[in-house]
């Protein structure tokens, strides 16, 4: 019962801050590819999985669970971004545990937007080939339980973004706790029962795009001759856009026996503070049966989100995903799954994410 009380009250804390919120920013970070989830289980819960992911997604959301990667674990994802831009995100990773306590992990994502027609001033209709934007970043991640309870982690991102005659680079540092407690000491089956997750994502120095898309060739009013100059433009420096996650959940086990945990019942909550956009209270709920089927579904509330001329947002909120999952080595201790997520947004017919996973286990 303690454990209960508890939780409700750290929803309810949460609850009350979810009206913050930095809506005079919005639009004004770069680098918005490190807030695109592109992993298929986490992003059935979106910003509400933080408190529960484990292993190899823990990069995106949460390093801290990093640390509950059980021997190895490899994963690859495609997204399909917002579909009706012909927009396409993969993503590849790997952790590995060393040591008794700790876990390396190593991700790469990369966008696909497809190649562009180039126009000019003096060629607006194009005819003149074509560009392929490029929107790439590499993580390189180490967690470590410190307790039977608490593990740590933090993560560092190089990212690059651009076109052939501008880019942008830059680096970012992620850092995140995971807690989880234990439902009864007692029972032959030991399962864990409250988690809570804490999470700082996109924190690094402010770049800017660079190249000769910036310079030009022009005359000179001031000097009779017809020689011609070239001038750089000067560019902006850009924020990155950080982003704080606190979230909880608890595992309602329900069946009767202690001597099985076949049937769970996880509901979970987060509180996701933006530096350049608007707040989200984010809450889930996610069934699994026997670790071999897992279905989520979840809502990310932000103000005005209900209403097309108030939200601010393409996605309207709603999210839900599956994982099937199954052994593949004597003893279960090493696993396939299969996960796939879907969120909606209005415009564009939502974000579809396909992904698998190997878990090799101790």
């Amino acid at each position: 019962m303690e454990r209960k009380i508890i939780f409700i009250l750290f929803c309810l804390i949460i609850a009350a801050r979810s009206n913050a919120g930095n809506e005079d920013r919005i639009g004004q970070a770069g680098a918005t590819q490190l807030s695109m989830n592109s992993w298929a289980q986490s992003a059935g819960l979106g910003y509400g999985y933080i408190p529960m992911v484990r292993g190899l997604e823990s990069m995106f959301l949460n390093v801290g669970g990093l640390a509950f990667t059980e021997q190895t674990e490899i994963g690859f994802s495609r997204s399909n971004w917002l579909k009706g831009t012909d927009i396409n995100i993969n993503t590849f990773g790997i952790a590995q545990r060393v040591g008794a306590e700790g876990v390396l992990g190593i991700s790469v994502m990369s966008m696909d937007i497809g190649e562009i027609e180039i126009t000019t001033t003096s060629n607006p209709d194009g005819g003149i080939g074509t560009f392929k934007p490029t929107f790439n970043n590499l993580a390189l991640a180490y967690s470590q339980r410190f307790t039977s309870s608490i593990s740590g982690g933090v993560l560092l991102r190089g990212f690059s973004e651009g076109l052939p005659n501008a880019k942008a680079q830059g680096i970012a540092l992620d850092a995140g706790i995971s807690y989880v407690t234990t439902a009864n000491k007692d029972d032959k089956v030991k399962k864990d029962d409250i988690k809570f997750g804490i999470s700082l994502k996109n924190v690094g120095p402010d770049s800017k795009y660079t190249g000769d898309a910036f310079s030009a060739r022009t005359t000179n009013d001031e000097v009779t001759s017809e020689e011609k100059f070239t001038y750089n433009i000067r560019t902006a420096l850009f924020n990155l856009p950080t982003i704080f996650n606190v979230g909880a959940s608890y595992d309602l086990r329900l069946d009767a026996s202690n001597e099985t945990y076949f049937h769970r019942l996880t509901p979970t909550v987060n509180f996701t503070y933006h530096a350049f956009k608007k707040n989200q209270l984010s809450l889930g709920l996610e069934y699994g049966y026997k670790n071999l089927i897992m279905v989520r579904g979840g809502f990310a509330y932000e103000e005005g989100i209900f209403e097309y001329e108030t939200r601010k947002n393409v996605y309207t909120g709603a999210m839900g995903g599956i994982t099937l999952q199954a052994p593949i080595s004597k003893g279960n201790k090493s696993k396939f799954a299969i996960d796939y997520s879907y969120r909606s947004s209005s415009p564009f017919s939502g974000t579809h994410n396909l992904g698998i996973r190997i878990i090799v286990g101790e």
